[in-house]
């Protein structure tokens, strides 16, 4: 009598991948592309700012998979090297927005009052400008660059995580474990930081998965605009500039770069897809 191995031992994994099908893909998508920043020194077969005339505007080919641009330069190893540079973007970009924004819901949301009514016009005052229009002015003022990027992304993207937890503060505040601590004697940082926050903060970690697909864009762009990630350095947004002039003679010089930043965004995308089901947080 035979046995079926592989229908005995499936049906947990098959009923995983059903269930998390979503968060398998984004989490591989994600994990796949930071194993080739970590490794970026192993894999990448060329120096990705060796310049070489000799092998300008290569076609895709055995000795250059995804060809050269202008400089003779090796896009397959300037994708992967710029693959450290658009990661460590999505994350430092929503990183301190995450934490001023949190910081600031909390603090407004728990005292109301004035202090609430100061925070919030102050949010009314940066959504009052278009977000692209804001931050490229503070990048114009602070001059090009990784460093103003990231300030610009700051000083800008923290209001959408402030008006999240302020609103689920507001909320919990008046639940019957805040009363509870209130009336034990607990401190106000106590209060908020660890019997509300935790409860209130999984909304906004959500939106931050989708939130580091517009900073991935928005890097893109700028450096795009030539105010971001300056060359030589691998950066996809930089590449898809550099190859823009070569669109119809060379394409694979802004191809591949541009699929490079749709793949991570679609990544971060099915990521925050997937914990918005599992955290029960519908956007």
């Amino acid at each position: 009598m035979s046995i079926d191995t592989t229908a005995t031992a499936s049906p947990g994994w098959n009923r995983f991948l059903g269930k998390h099908l979503t968060l398998t893909l984004g989490g591989g998508i994600l994990l796949f592309f930071l194993l080739l920043a970590i490794l970026a020194p192993l894999i990448a077969p060329y120096d990705p700012i060796f310049q070489n005339a000799d092998m300008r505007l290569q076609a895709p080919s055995f000795l250059h998979p995804f060809g050269t641009d202008n400089f003779g330069r090796d896009i397959l190893s300037r994708v992967i090297w710029g693959t450290r540079i658009d990661l460590q973007i999505a994350v430092i970009g929503v990183l301190f927005p995450f934490l001023i924004g949190t910081t600031v819901g909390t603090i407004a949301g728990f005292f109301g009052g004035i202090v609430d009514a100061l925070f919030m016009r102050i949010v009314d005052i940066i959504l009052a400008f278009p977000f692209l229009v804001l931050m490229l002015s503070i990048i114009a003022i602070l001059g090009p660059g990784l460093s103003s990027f990231y300030i610009a992304m700051a000083l800008v993207g923290w209001v959408s995580y402030a008006r999240l937890i302020r609103a689920q503060m507001l909320v919990l505040k008046g639940s019957d474990y805040a009363v509870a601590a209130v009336s034990l004697g607990f401190s106000r940082p106590r209060i908020m930081f660890r019997h509300l926050l935790p409860n209130a903060i999984a909304g906004s970690i959500v939106f931050s998965m989708s939130d580091a697909v517009l900073v991935l864009l928005s890097g893109a762009a700028v450096s795009y605009l030539g105010l971001g990630v300056q060359p030589p350095l691998a950066e996809w947004g930089v590449m898809v500039a550099e190859g823009q002039s070569f669109i119809t003679t060379a394409w694979w010089i802004t191809l591949f770069p541009g699929l490079s930043i749709v793949c991570l965004a679609f990544g971060f995308s099915m990521l925050g897809d997937a914990l918005g089901e599992l955290l029960g947080v519908h956007e």
